[in-house]
Parts: structure tokens; C-alpha cells; sequence
């Protein structure tokens, strides 16, 4: 039976890693940690409804210090990360970042990376939550690639938000705002190298701040928090009603290496050009000709707001179990639950009802169209940054 685990708690461990970030994080009063890729992680900051409100109305500062980075160097670094994805990697140029995929023989989704090609012959790897590093190697081991793998040891912080180009612009500089969607820059800030790339994991504009120097963690969160409060900045971490309503997957949850990209939408990154084999070609180059067995689907759940869930919950038509609940949440702006679900295809057309089984009880649930609500990353960063620099000054009169 599902239960809920109030009061639960995670202890600091030495074999977990800490992030650059994390001794701030403590100080700016987080209390509420999980574990990312061996990495402490921050979680909430206050509660989910305040940080939600924050990241679609002001900025959020968001450590995100499990995201690691596997950089692949050597000379045959652009072979074999192509082998690695079914992306199309012969049109990533430098500096350019692609979302990507990386499949198992049997095009089971291994991981959903960003991939960022700071050089001709060097990426970083930016991984979601799964053992990719090892993974990585074994398959260069006596592959015949000339290749070097590592973990860049790379902590990163998010800053998402309407305000967030305005803010990037006033710490960083205002050319940061020429930065095209999915593309990198490198600045120096105070004597520190970093890079910024236009992404992110809110379905807000925004930016990812990759910082090298470990020791100079705390010192760049508090300037950049600091310089943050005449745009009302908030530490937080990446909201899961937000996350949901702008349609973004998370790996682990609404996929993983039971699932391949056109069972959770994603065949649009499988691309069968002459640009090389990858890993997994064979079986996708089958699913992308056949119906699939399952699909991702949104899910309506009109009632009281509903405690997000900590596992898949069942989901039935009748009394027969179609599938499973992969997330939960209440969305303050559309006023009812929303979810993200795994169901056999035949059940996947728009209006379909359910019942959805969750801490004891049955939820009434409809299938209904995604994204929820449209993410907000395309918009124009330099009209938003004018906007509320605007704004500031005529505070400042």
C-alpha cells in the first residue's frame, strides 16, 4: 500500500559528494536535501508554492550541484560522442548545446543529457540522474575511440525566472543577452571562468551557470544573491507543479531504459541521418515503424489539492490496471492537480477518464493535451532584461 513518509530524513554522508554551492545552501537556510548522481541536492528552500510563485513571477536561484558533467576530450571526441546519441551531433556547432538522448541497444533511454560542445574535441556531458560516467566508459572500453572521460567535478547553478535576463545582464555583462536558446558563453566574473548556457529545467527563461573553482562556491552564490535583490531574487529549487505544466520529462520518473523515445514523445530526437551509427539505431530505426505498446500522457485531476507522489501510482480503467502515475502536482495557476502518466496506447486518446490510486484513495483523472501551460524560454531576454531594469531605475528615482 502507498504510504506517505512524513518526517523522513537523509543523513550527510562522507562518500556523498557536496557540491561548490552547498556550505551556501546551508547558510541561505535549506534544510531539505536528496541525492543526485552520488551529489547532495537541494531541495525546498520554504514550500513548494512559494517557490512556484517565485520562479514565474520574479528570479530563482537554484544550485543544482547533482547535475554533473562528463567531459569527453581526444581526438576522436566528435565520433564518439556521436556514437553515444542518436541526436545529429554533425550540426552541433561549438559553443552550441543540444538535449539529447542516449539509447541501450534496445533503444531503452539510458539518459537524457544536455550535451554542450565547448570545443572542437572537448563536450561536457550535462547528465541526469543515472550512473553515466561509468556507463560511458564501458562502452569506449575497446571500442577503439581515442577518447579521455571524466567528471569535470562542475557545480552548477540555475537562475530562472522572468527577471532572470535582466539579472544575468546586470552580474555578468549585457552581452550575455545576445545568447541564443541552447547556446554557451564564457565570462569571467571577479577573477572566476565560467560558463553560462541559455537553459534550464523550469519552463521559465533562464540560465545555468557552470562554475570550475570549487572553492569559490559560496562567495559567487552570495553575489549573485545579493545583486539578485533588486529583482526580488529567492534561493529555491526547480518546482514540480512548474516542471509538469511545461511538459518536461524527467528521467527515472516519466522514462528510463524500459521506455523508447517515441513511448514518451521524444521520437522528434532520434534522427536517422548519414551522420554515423549510434548506439541503439537498429532497435529504434524498428519502433519508429510500428505502433508502440505505450505513451506518455497528461493527466486532469479535478479535486482537492493532492500531496505529490513519492512512487508510480496505478492508474485503472474499470478494474483492470492500464498504467502508471509517473508525477503529481497542484497548479496554483490552473487551480487543479495535473499529472504525467504511462498507459497501454489504446488508452491514450484525449478525454479518456480513469481512476488514479494514491495513499488509499481513487482519484478521478482525464487524459488532456501538453504542454499544460507553454514554456517561457523563448521569450525575447532583451526585452524582458530592458523591461525590469526599466522598472529598477524608475524605483531608484
Amino acid at each position: 500500500m502507498n504510504r506517505r513518509h512524513k518526517g523522513a530524513k537523509i543523513s550527510f554522508q562522507p562518500r556523498i559528494r557536496k557540491g561548490a554551492f552547498f556550505d551556501a545552501v546551508w547558510d541561505h537556510g535549506c534544510r531539505n536535501f536528496s541525492v543526485y548522481n552520488r551529489t547532495y541536492i537541494s531541495s525546498t528552500f520554504s514550500n513548494p508554492l512559494v517557490e512556484y510563485w517565485q520562479v514565474t513571477k520574479h528570479v530563482a536561484l537554484w544550485p543544482v550541484m547533482g547535475e554533473r558533467q562528463i567531459e569527453i576530450t581526444g581526438n576522436d571526441a566528435p565520433q564518439f560522442v556521436q556514437y553515444l546519441t542518436c541526436r545529429d551531433m554533425s550540426k552541433c556547432e561549438v559553443g552550441q548545446c543540444k538535449y539529447a538522448l542516449l539509447l541501450n541497444e534496445y533503444a531503452g533511454i539510458v539518459c537524457d543529457p544536455i550535451i554542450l560542445r565547448l570545443e572542437e574535441k572537448k563536450y561536457w556531458i550535462s547528465t541526469s540522474d543515472c550512473d553515466l560516467e561509468l556507463w560511458i566508459k564501458g562502452v569506449q572500453l575497446n571500442s577503439g575511440f581515442e577518447v579521455h572521460i571524466r567528471d569535470a567535478n562542475v557545480s552548477l547553478l540555475q537562475i530562472q525566472g522572468p527577471k532572470s535576463s535582466a539579472l544575468v545582464a546586470k552580474i555578468f555583462g549585457k552581452d550575455v543577452l545576445n545568447l541564443r536558446y541552447y547556446w554557451l558563453t564564457r565570462v569571467k566574473f571577479n577573477g572566476i571562468d565560467l560558463i553560462i548556457s541559455r537553459t534550464g529545467w523550469s519552463g521559465e527563461l533562464g540560465y545555468e551557470i557552470y562554475l570550475s573553482d570549487f572553492e569559490k562556491g559560496s562567495f559567487l552564490f552570495d553575489e549573485i544573491m545579493e545583486q539578485g535583490r533588486s529583482f526580488s531574487i529567492a534561493a529555491g529549487s526547480v518546482n514540480q507543479a512548474r516542471r509538469i505544466e511545461a511538459g518536461i520529462l524527467s528521467w527515472g520518473v516519466e522514462m528510463s531504459q524500459e521506455e523508447n523515445p517515441y513511448e514518451v514523445n521524444l521520437g522528434r530526437l532520434v534522427e536517422f541521418n548519414d551522420h554515423g551509427k549510434f548506439i541503439g539505431r537498429d532497435a529504434a530505426l524498428k519502433y519508429s515503424k510500428r505502433d508502440q505498446v505505450k505513451g506518455l500522457v497528461g493527466l486532469k485531476m479535478v479535486a482537492p489539492a493532492i500531496e505529490s507522489n513519492e512512487r508510480p501510482w496505478n492508474i485503472f480503467h474499470g478494474d483492470n490496471v492500464v498504467g502508471k502515475l509517473t508525477s503529481l502536482a497542484y497548479s496554483p495557476r490552473l487551480k487543479f492537480n495535473i499529472g504525467l502518466g504511462l498507459v497501454h496506447k489504446q488508452f491514450t486518446k484525449l478525454g479518456t477518464k480513469f481512476s488514479v490510486q494514491g495513499f488509499g484513495e481513487f482519484h478521478d483523472a482525464e487524459v488532456v493535451s501538453m504542454p499544460f501551460l507553454e514554456k517561457q524560454q523563448m521569450a525575447n531576454a532583451k526585452e524582458l532584461a530592458l523591461k525590469f531594469n526599466q522598472l529598477n531605475n524608475e524605483r531608484g528615482k
